[in-house]
């Protein structure tokens, strides 16, 4: 079985505030748990010693999309971020 795409590049067309807050609480976790701690501007801005809000954080990955772990798959209302198992896409 194969499901319609729709494929989204968020370097080109950015999420919102409000977006990128949604899909992060459909997944149930914190952002920074949806970070990317090898990208460059995780280590420039040091998100490891200096700690954020969940707020600044979005604000943060909205700025910098490099920050934001991928792929991210919506299926219906349940999101999968960064390394998936396509048996669990469902």
């Amino acid at each position: 079985m194969y499901a319609d795409i729709e494929k989204r590049d968020f370097f080109k067309e950015p999420f919102s505030e409000i977006e990128l807050t949604k899909i992060i609480k459909i997944t149930g976790k914190k952002p920074m748990e949806l970070i990317r701690k090898r990208d460059k501007m995780y280590k420039e801005l040091d998100l490891e010693n200096n700690k954020k809000s969940d707020k600044e954080l979005i604000k943060l990955m909205v700025k910098y999309p490099g920050l934001i772990l991928r792929p991210i798959v919506v299926i219906k209302n349940k999101v999968h971020a960064g390394k998936i198992d396509v048996k669990n896409l469902r």
